[in-house]
């Protein structure tokens, strides 16, 4: 099972990631699920969304306290919040900013972690460009399929037009294959 926690704060479509990447995950033919966890439901509150993969059906209902991966969309919750909690060294990371890792203070905290698995992202900028709207769920997912390989870019597009329709759900498609070409590039580029 891969399971997936994403922090972010009210408005910033947390809770619409975790369903988009479950509805990413049943169109590959595997099991999902996606829940939210949150106290004040207020715009700009700490939010906190699972989302559980699996080959097979997933019985477990609990928060993921051990993610394999982590998805940040709010930079500013770095020093605020436990958003580290429970990974693993060789767990995923990808963080909504056009800072780099040392420039966010995190260049040592992340010495035992693989680095290659950690990424950052620019999805604020890129939701702007395409949706007009600093909302970045959908362009963090195009980051996230580029970072795991869990997904694929096609699933997650798919998805987002599930989820919304017209020129949003377009828009928010070209945000996730902007992420996905920045991640990958990034990635591309260390290998190197």
């Amino acid at each position: 099972m891969f399971q997936i926690r994403i922090h972010g704060r009210g408005g910033q479509g947390v809770v619409t990631a975790a369903e988009m990447l479950s509805l990413a995950a049943f169109r590959e033919g595997r099991w999902a699920q996606a829940f939210p966890s949150f106290g004040s439901e207020r715009t700009g509150a700490p939010v906190v969304a699972y989302c559980r993969i699996d080959e097979r059906e997933i019985r477990l209902r609990e928060p993921v306290l051990q993610p394999d991966a982590l998805i940040i969309q709010d930079p500013t919750l770095l020093h605020q919040v436990d958003v580290f909690g429970g990974l693993a060294p060789d767990g995923c990371i990808l963080i909504n900013t056009g800072r780099s890792l040392n420039a966010l203070g995190l260049k040592d905290f992340f010495k035992d972690y693989q680095l290659e698995r950690l990424r950052t992202v620019p999805a604020t900028e890129i939701a702007l460009r395409h949706i007009g709207r600093p909302v970045p769920n959908a362009a963090l997912l195009g980051g996230f399929a580029a970072l795991t390989g869990r997904i694929s870019l096609e699933s997650v597009a798919a998805a987002i037009r599930e989820k919304f329709a017209g020129p949003l759900a377009e828009g928010n498609a070209a945000a996730a294959a902007e992420a996905f070409a920045h991640v990958a590039g990034e990635m591309h580029a260390q290998a190197a």
